[in-house]
């Protein structure tokens, strides 16, 4: 197989990894599947497997799972019995049991104190999959230089295990409510200080921000008042999934940045969340990474 070639079956995959993304409220049969990747209906299912090492429907259930997680952990206006139905379970009990299958906590457990650990542990193949499978190329014309203005912001400071950066989100997204900052209201910022491989995980810092011009007064949550700095920034829209955001990262680095003549400015790398999963399917998530330029 030649490149062209391998990397037109490789498309035609990737596809379907989004496809997939975008319709988990469908039924997400073989056939359809194997439709949108105009591959035979009576090949699909081993060449999936054999193609990602996994089983498609053992793939669409993690996507799934992994859905339903995020929807328990970081939305807690959603009834169990709701996640249970939109992610293709009859009733919450077999979505109990499935749940607990798969993370090692019933939904309601999971909801008040999420173990992350184990649910990492069960979601890094998933992560890796994406990962490889679904990069795209990035064109140089669409990263923007744009003057970024001066920004207060509050902010929660995740200190430790990457792995529990969930936990500090829960955190702040309750400050927030509390705070009648929602993000539809306040932008939503990441400060990226580390690259988790690169440091050791009690090491790792992590900023996580609103956009607000109130003084963030003491509160028991922990929550300080920053300012991101105004000035020039490189900037590069990433959609789809967290787990191909080093991609994005890795390019501004290593090819954009190099050949731009550019100098990065003091300031870490950050983020703006635009369009969050779950609200919206992961292949749809926005974020707007900023690389601060002298």
């Amino acid at each position: 197989m030649n490149t062209t070639t391998a990397e037109s079956y490789r498309a035609r995959f990737r596809k379907v990894l989004e496809y997939i993304d975008a319709n988990l409220d469908d039924e997400l049969s073989v056939k359809q599947l194997s439709s949108v990747a105009a591959f035979s209906k009576y090949h699909f299912h081993r060449q999936f497997a054999e193609f990602f090492g996994i089983g498609v429907y053992k793939y669409v259930q993690l996507c799934r799972m992994k859905r339903a997680s995020y929807q328990l952990a970081f939305r807690c206006g959603s009834q169990v019995i709701d996640i249970a139905l939109v992610n293709g379970y009859e009733s919450p009990e077999s979505f109990s049991r499935a749940f607990r299958k798969s993370i090692g906590q019933s939904p309601s457990e999971f909801r008040k104190q999420p173990l992350w650990n184990p649910w990492c542990a069960t979601y890094q193949p998933l992560t890796e999959l994406r990962n490889h499978y679904m990069r795209s190329a990035k064109p140089a014309e669409q990263v923007k230089i744009i003057n970024f203005n001066d920004t207060k912001i509050a902010v929660f400071e995740h200190r430790g295990d990457p792995r529990l950066v969930g936990n500090s989100v829960r955190s702040f997204i309750e400050w927030r409510k509390q705070n009648h900052l929602p993000p539809k209201i306040s932008a939503t910022f990441n400060i990226l200080y580390d690259n988790p491989a690169d440091v050791a995980r009690e090491n790792y810092r992590f900023d996580i921000c609103a956009a607000t011009d109130k003084g963030v007064g003491d509160n028991q949550f922990g929550v300080v008042g920053k300012i991101i700095p105004g000035g020039r920034c490189a900037v590069l829209r990433h959609i789809g999934s967290d787990d191909t955001l080093g991609e994005t990262v890795s390019y501004l680095y290593s090819e954009w940045l190099p050949q731009s003549g550019e100098t990065p400015r003091d300031f870490p790398l950050y983020l703006q969340r635009i369009r969050f999963f779950p609200d919206v399917p992961e292949c749809e998530a926005i974020t707007d990474v900023f690389l601060p330029l002298g």
